[in-house]
């Protein structure tokens, strides 16, 4: 390492360390960074080795002012991954299967372990299929084991022969929740060296962990597993965008309420591959729970992080949450002495930002968001005229287009014997939910003592309602308990369903049958209002078309209320006992008092028992049987885990490059293909390739699941790639999972036509246009394509993490010379395609690309670095790390 002269040693207490002094870089440049800049600054330093990290990338970053327009291409080494349940599985595949290929090939399988720290977390799997019941959290247990047995059991073997991984068994909490509240370090300590804490994740809410002042992303299957396996990922040196906070919230403003507003502000604004870094004296005011709510809603304002810097409010809360002194005097002093410890009440330690933005906290006010979307934000003094004009408006993000005969229908039903009836705008769904709120104890204590004043008010929610109570971990129901809250949460009907995602995520499991029918008979626009990060239309529940994000109070507020359609300043939300008219503001906690509860209730010793516990697990999860060898002995009966056929045909000798010969296009798609059309997701078409592998072996339709459930089983995944609905293929001419077998001209699914070409021995190729791959980063978005034969991609731009995944896989990654396209070139994709690879390639190079009609033309390769070139020869990342 060029930096070694940085290497510091210090006396922390008692204990001697180590650390990459970077104050002693002597350049004026560092205290002028942000202080999310300066932690990638730390990592290109540490792991500089003049190969996946030069000298170069430590002068780019340090030169980020200069740089930060320019889209420089930069390095960076997280410190460890996490993953969850449904992301997860395919990495612990791929591990498994290197370790078959590496025993193939004469080596010691026991080699192959994550390189770095890895934390997976089930909490992916679990549905609220029963509720507002005492019994609903064992039910729903015991139904996620009986439907997940062989994913479970597989992940079980992984945290047995894996070194460096560690699983969190279902029932236990959110993945990004008990990040925040036990697996995060704050400051890494390996042997003595300390470094910043950062990471990447398999989930895009990964930036909850901002909040903690924890640099990290959520990224793609294969980028984790790249970090996995000691490589680091390519990024952008992004600009940063400071936004600063002044003021406090008053009145009944939540941390919730500021999320929703900011989020919607920073998507006016614009924040796309940016990072957002939060300062001014407004911070000191926002406890790391609620910090961490603003960051965990990063994807929704569509920043890369939404980053606070570690202060004394983040030491505060890891001692709240059981950190040890030691610990703790560690992360102080060496974030003190490398100037990444913030004093939000100094302006003199601002840095300098590529844009700045502010926000009065003071002028936060009670609100939602909906019914279509996380940004369109609502206050919910304004709640009854945007829901009237929701209905009113054309179909779009806020509209229905209800007429206006049909807007007053309703409908009537019967429930356990009673006669009921809803209408447009009445709540059917009602669900405290998703790490976003529920790792926040002030929300969830206001939920909870909202409950209490209600109950006491004799007030009731009506019992067609799904109420549910899905904490991001044990911790949450221990301080409930013991504030005395639980109970009445309960007797409205929010009992506790599960640890995990559930309704957040769309796992909200069925409405009672006569709730559904009534929905259906009269085409209503009936309501979900939830805590959660997301609510586009049809992720809730199929038939719940509008969805609104609100705090955990006013969750409880409109469950109560019935409906969204009301002025809670102007009508009562029920009446008491008496036959009294009570208005939300009559049973609103004050914000002190909510405070006194947390600050008795919410104790350091309820987090180190609850996270003592950790790997325990459920009696039902101990009693998987998993075998116990270091090799996983695959079940080819299995539909859910099968081994995978990247290293089928690898030899020790790294292979020749190969030129693509006489090749088929598979696809020729227009601009703008994301990887939600690319990657499986979703439910399993009856009528698709996919289905009919699963009802081959057996299964009938009601067991298909999902694809998410069945990432683990490449058979199923390469089925539905490409398998999209709404995928428009220039063969076809029309949405549809269709292509054209253009030797026999037959129309079939995409799947179908790929196995025809591969029996023949055809090359592939897809052409397409601008921004291929866009959208979140999938890890079957270049999996799937490299199993269905296709050997390059063609087009104008592609998405930078969709393309950095292609060659993970070994496909090729070309663009059109610029101003040049399939259409200015006249390729009909009829042509066959033979793409010249030359022995010498280097990054960027020109390749000539011939056709099977005489005609001929240039196309640049996307290979940007030496070290993509590097994985691109030996097959994909994966090959080259065996």
């Amino acid at each position: 390492n060029p930096f070694e002269r940085l290497l510091k040693n210090t006396q922390i207490g008692e204990e001697n360390y180590r650390f990459y002094s970077l104050p002693d870089l002597k350049d004026d440049r560092y205290n002028k960074l942000p202080f999310s800049i300066r932690v990638l600054l730390e990592a290109a330093v540490r792991n500089c080795d003049n190969f996946q990290v030069k000298e170069k990338d430590v002068e780019n970053i340090l030169n980020w002012q200069e740089n930060q327009n320019k889209d420089v291409e930069i390095p960076f080494k997280p410190a460890r991954v996490i993953l969850q349940d449904f992301t997860g599985v395919p990495a612990v595949v791929d591990f498994a299967a290197m370790r078959d290929a590496v025993k193939t090939l004469g080596g010691d399988p026991s080699v192959i372990n994550p390189i770095c720290p890895a934390d997976l977390v089930i909490d992916h799997s679990v549905q609220v299929d029963v509720s507002g019941r005492e019994d609903a959290l064992k039910e729903n247990h015991k139904l996620e084991m009986q439907r997940n047995k062989e994913r479970f059991q597989f992940l079980k073997w992984g945290a047995k022969a894996f070194k460096n991984l560690t699983i969190v068994p279902p029932g236990t909490g959110i993945v990004h929740q008990v990040n925040l509240e036990y697996l995060a370090r704050a400051v890494f300590n390996m042997d003595g060296l300390l470094y910043p804490d950062s990471l990447v994740g398999t989930d895009s809410h990964t930036t909850m962990i901002n909040g903690l002042g924890v640099v990290g992303w959520g990224v793609g299957g294969i980028e984790a597993e790249a970090v996995m396996l000691g490589q680091a990922i390519s990024m952008v040196l992004p600009k940063v965008v400071g936004y600063k906070l002044t003021g406090k919230m008053t009145g009944m403003a939540t941390s919730t309420d500021a999320v929703l507003t900011i989020t919607k502000h920073l998507r006016q604004i614009g924040v796309v591959g940016k990072f957002v870094e939060f300062y001014g004296p407004g911070v000191s005011q926002l406890s790391i729970a609620d910090r961490a709510t603003i960051s965990n809603m990063c994807p929704e304002y569509g920043a890369t992080v939404g980053y606070f810097p570690v202060d004394e409010q983040s030491i505060v809360y890891l001692r709240q949450t059981g950190r040890s002194e030691k610990k703790l005097q560690y992360v102080e002093n060496y974030l003190r002495q490398m100037r990444m410890f913030r004093n939000y009440s100094n302006p003199d330690e601002d840095p300098v930002f590529s844009q700045v933005i502010e926000l009065d906290l003071g002028d936060v006010v009670s609100c939602m968001s909906g019914p279509k979307r996380p940004h369109d934000r609502v206050s919910v003094s304004d709640m009854k005229a945007d829901f009237q004009q929701c209905l009113d408006n054309k179909v779009g993000f806020k509209g229905f287009h209800i007429p206006a005969e049909k807007q007053c229908k309703e409908a009537s039903f019967k429930f356990n014997d009673e006669n009921y009836s809803i209408k447009h705008g009445s709540v059917v769904i009602a669900a405290i939910t998703s790490c976003t709120n529920t790792s926040n104890p002030s929300v969830m204590l206001g939920a909870g003592l909202l409950a209490q004043n209600a109950v006491a008010c004799g007030l009731k929610v009506a019992p067609y309602i799904k109420t549910s109570l899905s904490p991001g971990s044990g911790v949450v129901t221990y301080y409930l308990k013991e504030s005395g809250v639980l109970d009445p949460l309960a007797k409205l009907g929010f009992d506790l369903v599960g640890y995990g995602c559930m309704t957040c995520i769309g796992n909200s499991g069925p409405l009672p049958e006569s709730v559904a029918s009534a929905i259906e008979q009269e085409d209503l626009v009936v309501c979900g209002v939830l805590s959660g990060n997301r609510n586009f239309e049809g992720r809730i529940h199929p038939l719940t078309r509008a969805n609104y994000l609100a705090s955990p109070p006013l969750v409880v507020a409109y469950a109560l209320a019935g409906t969204v359609n009301i002025d809670f300043e102007k009508e009562p939300i029920g009446q008491s006992t008496e036959g009294k008219d009570i208005y939300l503001r009559d049973i609103w906690p004050s914000r002190e008092q909510i405070h006194d509860v947390e600050k008795k209730h919410v104790l350091p010793a309820m987090f180190s028992e609850v996270y003592a516990k950790l790997q325990q697990g459920s009696p039902a999860w101990n009693a998987l049987e998993t075998p116990d060898s270091m090799l996983y002995p695959w079940d080819e009966k299995s539909t859910y885990i099968k081994s995978p056929p990247f290293f089928l045909r690898m030899s020790k000798e790294v292979p020749a490059m190969q030129s693509v010969e006489n090749a088929a296009v598979l696809l020729n798609l227009g601009d703008s293909v994301t990887t939600d059309h690319i990657s499986p997701a979703g439910s399993i078409a009856r009528n698709s390739p996919a289905a009919r592998y699963l009802a081959g072996r057996g299964l009938v339709p009601r067991d298909f699941n999902s694809y998410g459930s069945r990432r683990g089983n490449d058979a199923v995944m390469a089925r539905g790639t490409f398998a999209n609905i709404r995928l428009v293929n220039k063969f076809i001419g029309k949405a549809a999972p269709k292509t054209i077998h253009i030797s026999s001209g037959e129309a079939m699914d995409i799947f179908d036509a790929s196995e025809r070409y591969l029996m023949n021995g055809r090359h592939l190729i897809v052409l397409a246009g601008k921004d291929y791959g866009s959208g979140s980063s999938r890890d079957w978005a270049a999996k799937g394509p490299w199993i269905l034969g296709i050997k390059a991609v063609i087009c104008e731009s592609f998405e930078r993490i969709h393309r950095s995944n292609l060659i993970g896989m070994g496909i090729i990654p070309l663009q059109f010379i610029e101003g040049q396209s399939t259409e200015s070139l006249g390729l009909t994709g009829k042509e066959s395609y033979s793409i010249k690879i030359p022995s010498d390639l280097k990054p960027g190079d020109l390749v000539d690309i011939m056709m099977d009609n005489g005609r001929s033309f240039k196309a640049k390769t996307r290979f940007d670095t030496d070290v993509e070139l590097t994985y691109f020869k030996h097959g994909g990342i994966l090959q080259y790390m065996i």
